[in-house]
């Protein structure tokens, strides 16, 4: 069959096919009255730019995709043809065959006829893609616009009739023809030339598709360059071969197509630059829809710009809000009607949106009125997915980073150890030439008196000899010592005795001889210059007498030695490698017991941070019981499962628990999570949700953000709410590590009127400044407001320095600053004669603030820190602090909590919240009670503690913000590993706590006088008071002599009588066991430090310790605590009136004195006060001591182990019970007691864990 498309634009185009078949093109010039349409010819660059003009008739035979198959490589001849065809050689008349041909064709089913499609009015078109692409596979051939297909050759009416040639022309992306295959036409003529009946093929539509610009010509070059060359063509009948002239066809084809592409381009931008221009738009892009990874083009009308007058226009840009690829381009002159500029910009495929303005290469600008020009790009990535993709190019840049940093570290070490090893070996090599030169200088010295025989003493034979070989060496016995031996022997060596007696044997009687001489055969060392010998009565170790030459030894020449400088250049060498054997054995002994390195800085911050990651680790398993991930530790990018125990929390019992999550402390840049209904665990309580960073689809799956430093999340029993497990306020925190984006630091101010080591008088000085320091290593900002006291520790203060003054209250304040423990200090100074505001107070006042010599004890306490407390907050709002924590303490900054509210949240000091820290409940309970109203958050110093002063009335209506939170220990200060106040033979740490408390116990025995052995030594460290159980005390001392133990007490009491008592004692046990117990009764820094070391076991059987730091420092140094567990004990008081002699047998009434009582009348420190019982606590000791035999279900709660003794009640059994179990595991179980002492060196009770607690109680004061 034939049908036929026609083309309603005005087309050049020659017909581009890889077909071996003749075709024909005619022009069909005007139109087709019922209006039939094609598919194509509604396409959408055909409404943008219709066009008119001539169309073309193209058609094929039925049976021309069969014939194609039958190809022949043969070449036509050549001459002078028309354009774009060869001449066919004819081969013979066909006119037989072809008859024959059809008639098997039309017996062909499959085939269809032309009339099917006609009659239906429609234009069947060949779209298929796997066809396109063969047929565009081929050699392009064609002819200009408007030549006539008379000038192509002209063919028999055989060849016409037997097949014809339709194709459709898209000019675009590439050139693609629709071949419809069908017989010889009906009603047409003998020479294939269509009718004009019905039946005739009609012309196809060639529809040109415009492309975004010129760049797809280049496509079909390289395809043309690709085909280029003659092609070889099949004839009509596979008998004819024609040869298209690729020379003028292909290029005239080309230059059509691009000159068409142009054409189409053009007229489509001066729509477009028309249409702008009538509008009043100034700017406009090609194409109109961007897409990314593609090029572009951007207009500017120049006359409507700023830039009317400038003469060069450029575009500076970038995209995506101008983060990513800036570029700079210059704009050129269009040839469009106007003034139109334009420049070709390439959009990156990460780009979903473009910025950019236009200026003059100078200061001149179009900005779009400061709003910048912007177009959206059609990328599929939004802002959020383009954070995303930053994240993770950050990410990848970073793992490159640190690949090449781990890289250079590696060759910098590499390079270190080769210096080293370099140095080392220049060393050895001096050395073995300063030992070679030594003994050099004594061998010859030797050789000096050396001789070849003595007579009648000794000779040998040959006279001439050399190393390797057997001599025979005489004795003459009678000329010596040993004549009335039985038996002579030879002990020998060579060279000075270089290797020692290195040559041995039995002397025989020569009873050839004359006189009394004996003989022994020696073979001589090679390299030996000088034999070296005495005689002997017997072999070594068995000899009594010997002949010695008179105490110089013989020594023989060896005649026919090796050269002597050869045989030095050799003994440096030998020397030189002993050296160096030894030096290795010495660095592998060295890295065996310290490391891979030597420096000891290097090694104390290797076990610094693996403290801290295992306080992480156990930080991260605190909550387990209701709590934890797997994995444990989050990384960013990763997948987690949140396990979560209602069981334990206000949810309960409930049917369902649903989790709420984000990241980054609530703030991160999607927002919270949707939430998500947890499912139960199998074979556990816990309910589980993974978490990953996007929903897909209904599971609750989600992913760390790369940019999540914090994981943050709260549980409810609904959807929609209801209850919530929300930590009391808290929220659950689980920190996220390897995060791209770092935790925001916080500023904390603490205002304190004591700070360790410069103003120290209790606990609170060693909180201020421990905290701080571990806050700060937190990279947290942190600041300190403290007065400028007169008896300040200045040799502790570095930088000390005046800041500024400012004025209040009618006085002007000096502010000092300074570094204190790598802290920074403000010492505020009034200048008190104008202080009008303490005057008026204070009446009676001191000339001065705070220079009265001392920090507590003046009458006016309460007046000189309240001015403080006010002085401080104006000094943070005058000097333009913004803090985010006010953290004050215990009754003497309490102040700063209500002033902070009244005077300064509101005016200029609104970002600041206020943490409040009780200490000792002891004194200023109605400061703290209203501290504790006005401030956001407030702790105390343990958890037990908080629990068991919730009831006092200062705290029972703040439970709500009240938080318990152990203390620590400075690990800078007490630190084995580098305290210098403890011998060091080996590095003191937890793989070497035996040989170091070995050598700390000798040291400290040598100091106090004490026997020195290896018995149990008790360490006592205390202040001599009833608080701390002197009763308590004296019984251990007694029953630890009885076991055969040594005793060290280290305190002294403020009370004149205990402290005479315990001298009393002292003296004592001087006399009964001097070399067994030592009483220092005194204050010693640096024997405390001794005694933590050398003692096996610390002992503090405190009847009340909130917070107790003793146990916790002897557990430092690998000592093991034992110590009362006082975590609620309650006695009975028959009556009140009968004093505290009546509370239980064994605790007199001096035990307690009258502060104690005071707080059990008050009911301040003794919850359990009740009718006729009271309850006494030791919380710090409690949870922070866990019993090695009846703890380990509670050690393991806080993730630890057991690592101590403890005892209950206050009486002798008690300490009794303890001190028995701990030195029998001394005596009896050393390998147990050393793996304790290890165990507890390991746990770490520094400020690591309190700081992360602080940090989430800082972060709910602000929440």
């Amino acid at each position: 069959m034939e049908v036929a498309l026609q083309a309603q634009r005005p087309v050049s185009c020659g017909a581009v096919s890889d077909r071996t078949d003749h075709f024909k093109i005619k022009p069909f010039l005007g139109f087709f009255p019922n209006g039939r349409k094609t598919q194509f010819s509604q396409h959408s660059w055909r409404r943008e730019f219709p066009l008119s003009g001539v169309s073309y008739r193209i058609v094929a035979s039925s049976d021309f995709e069969r014939r194609r198959q039958r190809r022949e490589s043969m070449t036509g001849p050549k001459g002078s043809v028309p354009r774009g065809f060869m001449p066919r050689t004819p081969l013979g008349t066909s006119t037989q065959k072809t008859d024959q041909r059809n008639t098997e064709e039309n017996k062909d089913p499959s085939t269809p006829t032309s009339r099917k499609y006609v009659s239906t009015g429609k234009k069947m078109l060949e779209t298929d893609e796997e066809q396109t692409d063969e047929l565009t596979q081929g050699t392009e051939a064609g002819e200009e616009q408007n030549d006539e297909v008379s000038s192509s050759p002209t063919f028999s009416e055989s060849d016409y009739g037997k097949k014809t040639l339709e194709m459709k022309v898209f000019v675009g992306e590439k050139q693609t023809f629709g071949i419809t295959k069908g017989k010889k036409g009906v009603g047409g003529d003998d020479n294939g030339k269509v009718g004009a009946d019905d039946n005739e093929t009609e012309l196809q539509k060639v529809t040109p598709i415009a492309k975004s610009d010129a760049a797809h010509a280049e496509d079909r070059t390289g395809l043309k360059e690709k085909n280029w060359g003659i092609t070889k063509r099949n004839a009509i009948e596979g008998k004819e071969i024609i040869k298209p002239d690729e020379d003028r066809s292909e290029d005239a084809s080309l230059k059509v197509k691009l000159e068409m592409e142009a054409n189409l381009l053009k007229k489509a931008l001066e729509e477009l630059a028309e249409e702008n221009f009538s509008r009043g738009n100034k700017v406009f892009y090609y194409p109109q829809v961007v897409k990314g990874d593609q090029d572009i083009k951007v207009f500017l009308n120049k006359s409507l710009s700023t830039l009317n007058n400038e003469a060069d226009v450029m575009i500076m840009g970038a995209f995506n809000d101008w983060r990513w690829k800036s570029f700079t381009t210059k704009l050129n002159k269009t040839d469009l009607q106007g003034d139109w500029w334009s420049c070709e910009v390439h959009i990156p495929k990460e780009a979903y949106k473009m910025d950019f303005v236009f200026f003059n290469g100078g200061n001149v600008y179009d900005n779009n009125n400061k709003n910048d020009f912007c177009m959206p790009v059609d990328s599929g990535m939004d802002a959020l997915d383009f954070e995303d993709f930053l994240l993770e190019e950050k990410h990848r840049e970073l793992e490159k980073l640190a690949k090449e940093q781990a890289e250079r570290e590696r060759q910098a070490e590499k390079q270190r150890r080769t210096e080293v090893e370099k140095a080392g070996r220049v060393a050895d090599r001096a050395q073995a030439r300063e030992e070679t030169e030594r003994i050099r200088e004594m061998l010859q010295h030797l050789m000096k008196k050396a001789a070849v025989s003595v007579d009648d003493v000794w000779f040998i034979e040959p006279d001439q000899f050399a190393g390797d070989d057997l001599i025979r060496l005489y004795y003459n016995r009678s000329s010596g010592p040993l004549a009335d031996a039985n038996h002579i022997w030879f002990h020998g060596g060579y060279n000075n005795w270089k290797d020692g007696l290195s040559i041995v044997g039995s002397l025989i009687k020569d009873e050839k001889m004359e006189g009394d001489w004996w003989y022994v055969e020696v073979a001589v060392p090679k390299e030996s210059l000088v034999l070296d010998w005495v005689f002997a009565d017997g072999p070594p170790q068995r000899a009594n007498l010997y002949d010695n030459n008179h105490r110089e030894d013989f020594h023989a020449i060896v005649p026919q030695s090796i050269s002597e400088e050869l045989y030095w250049v050799q003994e440096e060498h030998q020397i030189y490698k002993k050296l160096q054997e030894e030096r290795r054995l010495r660095e592998e002994a060295i890295r065996a017991k310290c490391g891979d390195s030597s420096d000891l800085a290097e090694r104390a911050a290797r076990r610094e941070a693996e403290t801290k990651e295992r306080t992480f680790k156990t930080f991260l398993l605190s909550q387990k019981h209701i709590v934890y991930t797997e994995p444990l530790d989050v990384q960013a990018g990763s997948t987690v499962s949140v396990l979560y125990n209602p069981a334990n929390t206000v949810l309960n019992g409930k049917s369902e628990v649903w989790f709420r999550c984000s990241f980054n402390r609530w703030t991160h840049r999607r927002g919270p999570l949707p939430p998500q209904r947890m499912l139960p665990v199998d074979n556990g309580p816990h309910l589980r949700a993974t978490v990953l960073s996007k929903c897909v689809q209904h599971r609750a799956i989600l992913k760390v953000p790369l940019d999540a430093y914090m994981m943050d999340f709260v549980f409810s029993e609904r959807e929609d709410g209801g209850i919530f497990d929300n930590r009391n306020g808290v929220d659950y925190h689980i920190p996220v590590s390897g995060s791209l984006v770092k935790e925001p630091p916080m500023h904390i101010v603490h205002i304190a009127v004591e700070m360790a080591p410069i103003a120290k008088v209790g606990g609170l000085g060693d909180v201020v400044t421990s905290l701080s320091r571990a806050i700060q290593e937190l990279n947290h900002h942190v600041d300190i407001i403290l007065p400028k006291y007169d008896c300040l520790n200045y040799s502790n203060v570095k930088d000390f320095q005046f800041k500024r003054s400012y004025s209040w209250g009618g006085t002007e304040i000096k502010v000092w600053t300074g570094k204190v423990e790598g802290l920074c200090v403000y010492f505020l100074d009034p200048q008190n004669g104008h202080c009008m505001a303490y005057i008026n107070a204070c009446p009676n006042h001191d000339k001065l603030l705070f220079s009265s010599g001392c920090i507590y004890g003046c009458n006016n306490d309460g007046e000189r820190f309240g001015f403080f407390c006010h002085a401080a907050l104006e000094f943070l709002q005058q000097g333009g602090f913004h803090p985010d924590i006010i953290h004050c303490h215990d009754w003497s900054s309490a102040p700063v909590a209500w002033l902070f509210k009244d005077h300064y949240m509101h005016y200029g000091l609104s970002k600041a919240r206020v943490v409040f820290t009780i200490h000792n409940l002891e004194f200023g309970a109605p400061l703290i009670g209203k501290a504790m109203t006005y401030s956001d958050k407030a702790t105390t110093v343990s958890h037990t503690y908080s629990r068991e002063v919730s009831g006092n009335p200062a705290i029972a209506t703040h439970l709500h913000k009240f938080h318990g939170i152990l203390n620590g220990i400075d690990p800078h200060i007490w630190d084995p590993y580098k305290d210098k106040f403890i011998p060091h033979v080996v590095p003191y740490n937890s793989d070497n706590v035996v040989e170091g408390k070995r050598a700390a116990k000798e040291a400290l025995q040598q100091r106090l006088g004490l026997k020195k052995s290896d018995l149990p030594l008790i360490g006592i460290i205390t202040r001599l008071t009833h608080q701390k159980g002197i009763h308590l005390i004296k019984h251990a001392i007694s029953r630890t002599l009885e076991r055969n133990g040594q005793v060290v007490l280290l305190g002294s009491a403020p009370d004149p009588r205990i402290q005479n008592d315990f001298v009393n004692l002292a003296n004592q046990l001087h006399s009964s066991h001097g070399d067994r117990a030592r009483l220092c009764l005194t204050y010693d820094e640096p024997l405390s430090h001794l005694i933590y070391a050398g003692a096996d076991f610390i002992l503090v059987p405190s009847i009340f310790e909130p917070c107790g730091l003793t146990q916790l420092i002897a557990m430092r140094y690998g000592s093991i605590p034992v110590v009362r567990k006082t975590g609620g004990d309650t006695f009975w008081v028959p009556n009140r009136a009968l004093g505290f002699a009546t509370f239980f047998e064994h605790l007199p009434l001096e035990c307690l004195g009258y502060n104690m009582w005071n707080l059990v009348v008050t009911g301040e420190l003794i919850l359990g006060l009740n009718g006729n019982s009271v309850t006494f606590f030791c919380s710090g000791l409690y949870d922070t001591v866990f019993d090695v035999d009846n703890d380990k279900e509670r050690a393991q709660g806080q993730g630890l182990e057991p690592n101590g003794f403890n005892f209950d009640g206050a009486d002798p059994g008690g300490v009794d019970y303890a001190l028995h179990r701990a030195i029998c595991g001394w005596y009896d179980g050393r390998d147990w007691f050393n793996s304790l002492c290890r165990r507890v060196m390991e746990q770490d009770w520094s400020w690591n864990r309190p700081a992360l607690d602080y940090m989430e109680l800082y972060h709910a004061a602000r929440k």
